[in-house]
């Protein structure tokens, strides 16, 4: 297939449609070991039915739902317009209630509100999550670490600088300890994962445009040319994945 061909499948990954957190596009294109700890498995662990729960940026509920807590004890919220349409398409009618936020530092419930709050793959702010979460209460979550696809946007951006340096397991920790939470758990893993088309790593770099900042098919052709040299060459492009959890208890 020639250069240009590829350019015009490169573009259609780019203009395809990401809603929620779906990344069944990619199912049979990429390629990422399990993780050695089961998220689903430590929230549930730790949830009670009677519990107020939030799941902050829920996305469109798809992970929220495979918990299976009572609705009208689930909060959730989401900042991402998109996404906030679907859950109030999708969750609100079920009688989940869903939250707009704009400012990690403000979020909208009163003081000492939940139970339990976990955070999978979203930002936060730890003083605003002291403020709403009860004496007793937990907090669960899993990160995207900051080493996560660092050698591909590297490979992507002459110029890329190392950024958000602070987003690891130990400084997380260390501002929980201040704040007087418990560490109850936590663990931290990099390892590799695999493209198998450059299309896919398209798709992938316009779905979390904060991991690559100014990508286009346009503006980045050359690079993706190379890495379509590479997977010619190797059968596939390689991406470190770096992941964290922590279970704190306030």
């Amino acid at each position: 297939m020639n250069h240009t061909e590829l350019i015009i499948q490169w573009e259609a990954e780019e203009n395809a449609t990401f809603a929620g957190w779906d990344f069944s596009h990619l199912c049979g294109r990429w390629e990422s070991p399990s993780l050695p700890w089961n998220y689903l498995s430590i929230v549930k662990s730790y949830l009670k039915d009677s519990y107020r729960l939030l799941d902050m940026g829920t996305g469109g509920g798809e992970f929220l739902l495979t918990i299976g807590h009572a609705n009208e004890n689930t909060y959730v919220t989401e900042a991402y317009e998109p996404n906030y349409k679907l859950c109030k398409q999708v969750l609100a009618p079920l009688g989940i209630t869903v939250a707009r936020t704009y400012d990690d530092d403000k979020l909208p419930f009163d003081d000492n509100f939940f139970d339990i709050i976990i955070n999978r793959h979203e930002s936060f702010d730890l003083t605003e999550i002291d403020r709403v979460l009860r004496h007793g209460g937990y907090f669960i979550t899993q990160q995207v670490g900051n080493m996560n696809s660092h050698n591909l946007m590297q490979k992507l951006n002459n110029n890329y600088i190392f950024h958000n340096p602070e987003h690891d397991v130990q400084s997380y920790v260390a501002t929980l300890t201040n704040l007087g939470f418990e560490i109850l758990a936590m663990d931290d893993i990099q390892y590799p994962a695999k493209f198998y088309d450059v299309g896919a790593l398209v798709y992938y770099a316009k779905a979390i445009p904060w991991e690559f900042p100014g990508f286009t098919v346009k503006t980045h052709i050359s690079k993706l040319i190379d890495c379509q040299l590479e997977v010619e060459e190797k059968g596939y492009l390689q991406c470190n994945e770096h992941r964290f959890y922590i279970v704190a208890k306030k």
